[in-house]
Parts: structure tokens; sequence; C-alpha cells
């Protein structure tokens, strides 16, 4: 019945928030405030929680060298469904071609440029004054200057007002000497692949970031800056030695067996404000974007992007993870899917699987039937490195960006997007638009344009609460499969 009335709440909270934001941003922008102490109050219990449950999950094994199979269990099942996941994307974002807009001075709009047909321009040397047109002096760096009745393209180095210069011209890649003279028809247009703002970064590379991240300089350092991986870490060791310390380690074993309780009680207080804090944050989302009317036109102009990321979820949440629920987990969708959807609910509202955390674990142990020992060490981890949402988004996203730009992507750099896209997700941290950090890795190791994240910003947002609610999905199910295999072996 409980399960029933905060459903029937967090439904309600949904639905009134985007009424609110939708149409009255500014009452929307007003209530925010709301929203932010909710998932403040839950990021809050985050920590603690990690630790109490991954120490007390592990030590009910008795023997921590049971923690073996669970261990080796669970990073298969996640690096397996994390790959599915991209490679739905992948295959998706190949058949719908997002990114190939109906004609090219769309797809020169799409990426940032202006298509300027009848502006007359008159040039000298390598400086190009143009008729009723002035340019940032930010976007200087990454955009170029093409002269259509000459066919030549320069790559813009200084701008104001109406004024550009460039760096030299190209005419059929062959470089000529300063011009002059008057004409008509000006592009200004992105530089695919020119400029970057961060190092080279090799697989290796992300390899390595990853397995450093997991020992901290300062445990304490981490816990403050929400830092999970490394938190994790810590709490296994703790937890592997208490358990092999007999009578000696008792008393810690017990208080961090009171202290998961606790916590537990907390997130069930907490769970009376979800209908509202939830509301607040959707009416404050949706109030920042200006409402139906400012967020809908960015999402019918990136339609055909935001419908392949979308569809991809749809597919990986909705066939793929239930047939693996089924096969492996031996468990029905339905009964399955509703116990958990407060959690998903949640996760859609917050766009972070960590602070869902909390109620991942109560649905996972209370309503679905998931043993507290497997619960405490699979769906801690699983919010830090399972992110099936997140690594299918990634995928689509930097293939979108390709195909925007004219760029070709060939098998092997499909491959290493297939990589790195995986990896990345690993190190994506629990928390609201973490994706389009990691993004950035995977997009420097095919040569992409950096720049190009900003095509996909407008619709980010709502995006990312799908991307969450599919990675919560992902480490529930997970959950249930993994404690079939470990609740078959003790009755061995």
């Amino acid at each position: 019945m409980r399960n029933n009335k905060l459903l029937t709440g967090i439904v309600a909270g949904i639905a009134a928030g985007s009424l609110l934001g939708g149409l009255y941003p500014e009452a929307g922008l007003a209530v925010h405030f709301i929203g932010d102490l909710f998932i403040r109050f839950l990021m809050m219990i985050v920590m603690p929680l990690i630790i109490a449950a991954m120490i007390s999950g592990i030590c009910r094994f008795g023997d921590v060298r049971k923690l073996g199979p669970l261990g080796f269990r669970t990073i298969l099942y996640y690096l397996s469904t994390t790959a599915l996941s991209v490679l739905t994307g992948i295959l998706l974002v190949l058949a719908i071609h997002p990114g190939q807009l109906a004609s090219e001075t769309e797809q020169i709009e799409a990426r940032g440029g202006t298509v300027m047909q009848d502006a007359a321009y008159t040039i000298t040397g390598n400086t190009v004054i143009i008729e009723g047109f002035s340019l940032s002096e930010s976007h200087t760096s990454s955009y170029s200057v093409i002269l259509l009745d000459r066919n030549v393209t320069g790559k813009i180095t200084a701008s104001g007002n109406n004024r550009v210069e460039v760096s030299s011209w190209v005419q059929n890649k062959k470089h000529l000497a300063a011009l002059d003279g008057k004409g008509k028809g000006v592009i200004i247009d992105k530089l695919p692949a020119e400029r970057f703002l961060q190092e080279e970064r090799s697989i290796t590379d992300i390899l390595q970031e990853v397995l450093t991240g997991l020992i901290p300089f300062n445990l304490f350092k981490a816990m403050a800056e929400n830092d999970i991986l490394p938190v994790i870490t810590f709490s296994l060791l703790l937890g592997a030695v208490l358990s092999t310390l007999g009578e000696q380690g008792r008393p810690v074993i017990d208080f961090f067996n009171g202290l998961n309780e606790a916590i537990m009680k907390i997130i069930h207080l907490a769970m009376y404000a979800a209908p509202v804090g939830i509301g607040a944050l959707i009416a404050g989302r949706l109030g920042e974007a200006g409402g139906f009317t400012g967020f809908l036109p960015e999402l019918l102009r990136l339609g055909k992007y935001a419908f392949t990321v979308i569809a991809g979820l749809l597919i990986h949440s909705m066939v793929i993870l239930p047939l693996i629920l089924k096969f492996f987990g031996k468990t029905g969708i339905g009964r399955f899917a509703y116990n958990t959807s407060p959690a998903l609910l949640t996760a859609f509202s917050t766009a972070s699987s960590s602070a869902t955390l909390p109620l991942t674990v109560e649905c996972a142990e209370e309503k679905n039937g998931v043993s507290p020992r497997t619960a405490g060490f699979v769906l801690p981890l699983g919010a830090t490195i399972n992110m099936d949402g997140t690594a299918l988004y990634e995928a689509v996203a930097v293939i979108f960006i390709a195909q925007i730009n004219g760029i070709t992507l060939g098998t092997p750099e499909l491959a290493i997007i297939f990589l790195t896209a995986t990896l990345a997700a690993i190190g994506a941290a629990g928390i609201p638009e973490a994706g389009l950090v990691t993004m950035v890795l995977v997009l420097k190791a095919v040569d992409l344009p950096i720049e190009g994240i900003s095509l996909i910003l407008a619709i980010d947002w709502f995006l990312d609460r799908c991307r969450t609610t599919v990675n919560v999905w992902g480490d529930s199910v997970g959950a249930k499969i993994i404690d079939r295999y470990v609740q078959a072996a003790s009755h061995r």
C-alpha cells in the first residue's frame, strides 16, 4: 500500500511540476529551490549509505572469499549490458542518420553557422568586411568564412563588428595569396576537427585514469566531493578485513549494520517529501527552458537526434534488459518494474543515479526481494560504473556530431567509439550532466570537434533524465539477477 501511495504521489508531483514550469516559467523558477533542497537531502545520505551498505553487505557473507564469485558476476553483468547498450546506440544512429539534414544550409545552421546568400562583402588581403553581420570574438578560433562566388575558404583568426580576419585562403585544397575585390554570398561555418580544448587521450590513458581514481589521496576529500569510486574501494577493503577478524571485528560490524538500518529509516522519511521535491525540480527545469514555448522548439529542431537517443534507450530498457531479467533472473517483468517505479521516477526527476541510490536500495530490498547483502554491494557499485543509458547516449551523440559536421566515420572509428563509450561510462559520476564530461573523451578518441557538444545542450537536460532512468533500471535488474545466483550458491 505504501508503494502505491508513493508512486501516485510522485506521478502527481511530476504532472503538477510540468504544468507549473511549462505554463508559468517564472513560478517554476520560484519553486526550484525546493527541488534543490530535496536533492541536497538525498546527496547528504549517499556517502554514509554507500559505506554502511557495502560494509554490512560484505560482512554478511561471513567469509571474504565468497565475495569473489559475486564481484566477478557483478562486473561481468555491468560490462556486458553497457556494451550491448553502446552497440544498440551505434546501430540506431547509423540507420536513422539524425545528423544528415534536408539541405546543406540546414546542416550548417544546425552546427552553429550562418548562410548569407545575398550578403555583400569587400575583401582586402586577408580581411573581409561583411555588410550587416558581426561575429562574436569568442567564436573566432572555431569558425571559418567561405566566399561562395569565389569558392574559397579561410580560417577566422580575429573578428569585430562586420570585419573578420583570416590566417590564409584555401581553394580546392591549395593555399592562395592575399585576395582583393568585392563579391556576394558568404557562409560562416565551423571548422570540423580543427581545434580541441583538451589534450589527446588514448584508450590506455582512459583506463589509467579510471584505475587511478580508485585510490584517493584523501578519503574525506573524496567524500566531500561526492567522488564515489574511491569510497567504494575503501568500503570494500574495510568490509573484507572486518570479515576476517572474527569476534574482534564484531563490534565494528554491528555498528555498520545499525548505521545501515538507521539510514534506511531516514530514507523512509525522505520519501514523504519526494512528490513535492520532484515536482519542484521539474517545474524549475522547465522554467529555465522558458516553459513549453521555449523547450518544444528546441526539441523539434533536434527531433531526429532526440528520437534516436530515446528509441535506443527504450529498446535497451524495454527489450534487452527485460529479456536478460527473464532468462537469467527468472523474474516476471511486470511486477518487478512496478516495484521499481518509485526509484525510476525519482531518477527521471533528479537526473542523478547517486541521489536516487537510497530509494533504489529500498525498492530492491523491500519490494523485489533482493537480499540486503547483495543490494548493499551491487547497487552502490552500479550507481558508479553501470551507466547503460549514458554509454548509449554518448555513442549516439558523438556519431550525430560527426554527421552534422559532414565527417564520415569508418569501421575503425566506430570500433574506437564502441570501446571508449563503454569505458568512459564507467568513469561517469552519478550526477546530472556527467555524460557531457565523459563525452569529451569519446570525441577526442576519434578526432571530432569538442565544440560540437554545444549543438545538443538545448535538450540535453531532458535526455539526461531519460538516460539516468535507464542507468537505475539496469542497476536494479542486475541486483535481482546477481542475487538469484548468490541465493542458489548458498543453498548448495
